[in-house]
C-alpha cells in the first residue's frame, strides 16, 4: 500500500526484453534498507525488487502488465516517479493507493494558473464513473484532488513542487499516464451493485 506522495523522481537507466521485460532505474533511494522482494511504486506500478545497488534496482514486468501501463512506453533515461511502501507509522498524506494500475489516461491539455498548472486528463470511460469531483486519483503514482470532471476527462491543479519533483514536469500534451481510481470508490461502487 501507498500513499500517493512521491520521494524521489529515478531515471531508466537499462532495459532487456527476454522471456519478461526487466527495468534497471537509477534512485537516490538509500536501497540498503530496501529488501529484494520488496516493493516500490514505480509511476503507479507496484514493481518487485529482484536486483539492488547502492544506487539502483532492477524489477520484472510482464507483458500483462506491459499491456496495461505505460511501462512499455519506457526508454533508457525515462523518469520514473518512486515511492517506496507505507509503513505502520508513516503519516497517510496522499491517499490509499494500492499500485494497481486501472488503466492508462492521456494528457488533453496543460493550463498555467499562476503558478501552478492546470491538466485536464482523457480516461476511460469505464475509470470515469469512479472519478468525482474533489475525490482522490493516483496519475502516474501521485495523489491528487480532481477539481472537475466531464464525461470522459477530469482536471488537476499541480502545484510548482509537484512539477519539479515528479514526471509532470515533463508531461506534454499527448502524454500517456497510468491512472489508479481512489479504492474506496472501487468498494463504494461494488456494495451498491453498480461494478
Amino acid at each position: 500500500m501507498f500513499t500517493g506522495i512521491v520521494t524521489d523522481l529515478g531515471r531508466v537507466r537499462a532495459i532487456t526484453r527476454l522471456g519478461d521485460t526487466r527495468f534497471e532505474i537509477e534512485t537516490h533511494i538509500d536501497m540498503a534498507g530496501v529488501a529484494i522482494g520488496a516493493s516500490i511504486a514505480c509511476s503507479g506500478a507496484c514493481l518487485t525488487v529482484i536486483e539492488k545497488g547502492p544506487d539502483w534496482f532492477a524489477a520484472d514486468v510482464s507483458a500483462e502488465t506491459l499491456s496495461c501501463t505505460t511501462l512499455g512506453d519506457w526508454t533508457i533515461g525515462s523518469p520514473v516517479n518512486l515511492e517506496r511502501p507505507l509503513t505502520a507509522a508513516d503519516e497517510l498524506g496522499g491517499h490509499m493507493v494500492s499500485g494497481h494500475v486501472d488503466g492508462v489516461g492521456t494528457v488533453r491539455s496543460i493550463i498555467p494558473e499562476g503558478d501552478s498548472k492546470r491538466f485536464t486528463f482523457a480516461a476511460p470511460a469505464e475509470l470515469m464513473r469512479y472519478i468525482a469531483s474533489k475525490g482522490s486519483v493516483s496519475v502516474d503514482g501521485v495523489s491528487l484532488t480532481v477539481n472537475e470532471i466531464d464525461a470522459t476527462s477530469f482536471g488537476v491543479n499541480v502545484i510548482p513542487h509537484t512539477q519539479a519533483q515528479t514526471t509532470f514536469g515533463n508531461m506534454v500534451q499527448g502524454t500517456r499516464v497510468n491512472l489508479e481510481i481512489d479504492i474506496v470508490a472501487r468498494y463504494v461502487a461494488r456494495l451498491l451493485g453498480k461494478d
